[in-house]
């Protein structure tokens, strides 16, 4: 089995922008250990993800998966919407009642 056949890797990130076709920017945020002071330092990487269905808004929070490369920066799709944004569940509450 090659390397590239293994499981792809996934990542949990923020939708922070929407204004392209079928495209979003998702902001992933990890928690590192400093090498020589020790302290942990968050990184952070903007991943372009495919949203075939243009579902997402901005403040959600998503899984995105390793893909095919869709385009020339484009190397990830949406999987899932673990949370809806604040706004959205608002309005789905309100919606409700």
């Amino acid at each position: 089995m090659n390397k590239s056949q293994g499981r792809k890797k996934t990542k949990i990130g923020v939708v922070i922008g929407n204004n392209m076709e079928k495209t979003v920017t998702v902001l992933s945020e990890r928690r590192v250990k400093h090498s020589f002071y020790k302290k942990i330092v968050k990184r952070r990487k903007k991943f372009l993800a495919h949203d075939e269905y243009e579902k997402c808004k901005i403040g959600d929070v998503v899984k995105i998966v390793e893909t095919r490369p869709l385009s020339r920066r484009k190397r990830w799709r949406i999987q899932e919407i673990v949370e809806l944004s604040s706004s959205e569940r608002e309005e789905e509450n309100e919606d409700t009642k």
